[in-house]
């Protein structure tokens, strides 16, 4: 099912570099976001052949290692890597990771609160919202009261957590005060607890119901606690596909204006990018440019993180209407372009291992990666588009990825204070404070 993609329907016995297939005996299987599948070993070990000699690609690559910053059209030149070039370029942003943050990887002790999986939006590549439980929907709604969201936050801080990362549906009853409700709540039962929480469409629209001032919303939010915003909401940064799968979602503009002022109230927050449903390299390139740009003129971005489109139960791919998620070619070029682009400006590449799994994210530490992101207790919306990953995450499981490749295992903080205190009484960001640019 699905459109047919040229890149994924290539023979397997002649594929040269492993790109797009694996071969298992005489059964040809093809690697995507979310499944267990094992992906095709992409990055091989160094070696001074990774270096290519002409074309394009090493082009681009040598203008970097001058120290020019990419374009638009010289990003998009990256995305169309094959074979060796996939591997010159996971080198040179591995080179770079080396550079900026050494042979550490960091991990981040959190647990996920969906509130609710209620909501009036209609993203067609979303397979964990529903709608009331009158219209028959696949999956039962529900909705947490306040106390069972502080309860599941205290349950995370006795566990070890020093993040609850809050995320829900936009349910037809909020008003904007139910997420300041919401934060208070957490900081009133664990007041050392980072709160990473709304997305820039939760928090647009709760300052729009309330008809509020964005700066003044989110300035209220802040007081109750919270400290720092996830990028998601952010899909692709290109309003011709956001048309295609969220056309009635905040438009580009919007996220990064709620972003803008988050960063100027005080807030920090990440960049996200969903990628692989209908989108080509053209749009890939023109959300990390403008990302990139607001981060030059703010500074609040902490990381940037790659989210692989999870396919096998989003209605849009349901209906035949998207791809099958990226390819790991893709998905390798994704990470290591955003370590060469975001260079000087943005440090930390974090892995999503809920969507590319452990063997996968072992290859993209070795293409420019430095983070593991969450151990994420209850994760559900991956889970919901079909992804089997599993929700949650050991310290002994991160350990398993990063030990094998030769690297360095450390807890860190939400904002990855440089004073970072272990000892779980102080397990929480120092100064969440940071003056905008």
């Amino acid at each position: 099912p699905g459109q047919v993609w040229p890149e994924k329907v290539t023979a397997a016995d002649v594929v040269q570099d492993g790109a797009e297939v694996i071969l298992i005996g005489h059964r040809s299987t093809q690697w995507y976001s979310g499944a267990n599948n094992p992906p095709p070993v992409l990055i091989t070990a160094r070696v001074d052949g990774d270096k290519i000699k002409a074309g394009p690609i090493a082009e681009v690559l040598r203008g970097v290692e001058l120290g020019q910053q990419v374009d638009q059209d010289q990003i998009v030149t990256l995305f169309g890597a094959r074979g060796p070039e996939v591997n010159a370029v996971a080198a040179l942003a591995d080179q770079l990771r080396k550079q900026v943050v050494g042979d550490v990887v960091t991990w981040v002790h959190n647990r996920n609160i969906n509130y609710t999986n209620v909501c009036t939006f209609k993203c067609k590549f979303c397979g964990f919202s529903k709608g009331p439980l009158s219209l028959n929907l696949r999956g039962t709604p529900y909705l947490l009261t306040l106390d069972d969201i502080a309860l599941r936050a205290s349950e995370a801080w006795d566990k070890g957590a020093t993040e609850v990362t809050l995320q829900g549906g936009i349910h037809p009853d909020f008003d904007g005060d139910y997420y300041i409700d919401v934060a208070r709540a957490v900081k009133d039962a664990v007041p050392q607890m980072h709160i990473h929480g709304f997305t820039a469409l939760e928090v647009t629209e709760g300052a729009k119901r309330l008809g509020e001032p964005l700066h003044e919303y989110i300035l209220r939010l802040k007081d109750a606690g919270l400290a720092s915003l996830p990028g998601t909401a952010a899909e692709i940064l290109d309003d011709d596909i956001r048309a295609i799968i969220c056309s009635d979602k905040i438009n580009t503009e919007e996220w990064l204006e709620c972003h803008r002022v988050a960063h100027k109230a005080g807030l920090r927050s990440n960049i996200t990018i969903m990628f692989g449903s209908v989108e080509h390299p053209i749009s890939w390139a023109k959300h990390i440019v403008r990302t990139r740009d607001l981060q030059k003129e703010t500074g609040g971005f902490t990381e940037f993180v790659g989210l692989p489109f999870v396919h096998m139960a989003s209605p849009i791919y349901l209906q035949h209407k998207s791809r099958r998620g990226p390819t790991f070619r893709e998905t390798v070029l994704m990470h290591a372009i955003a370590r060469i682009a975001y260079h000087g400006l943005i440090d930390n590449i974090q892995v999503s291992w809920t969507k590319i799994g452990q063997d996968g994210a072992r290859q993209l530490l070795q293409a420019g990666c430095n983070d593991m992101g969450g151990t994420l207790m209850n994760e559900n919306i991956s889970r919901a588009a079909g992804a089997s990953h599993g929700q949650e995450m050991t310290e002994q499981s991160f350990r398993e990825i990063v030990e094998p490749i030769g690297r360095t295992l450390r807890q860190r903080s939400t904002l990855y204070d440089k004073n970072y205190d272990k000892n779980h009484d102080k397990n929480y960001d120092k100064n969440t404070e940071f003056a905008a640019h």
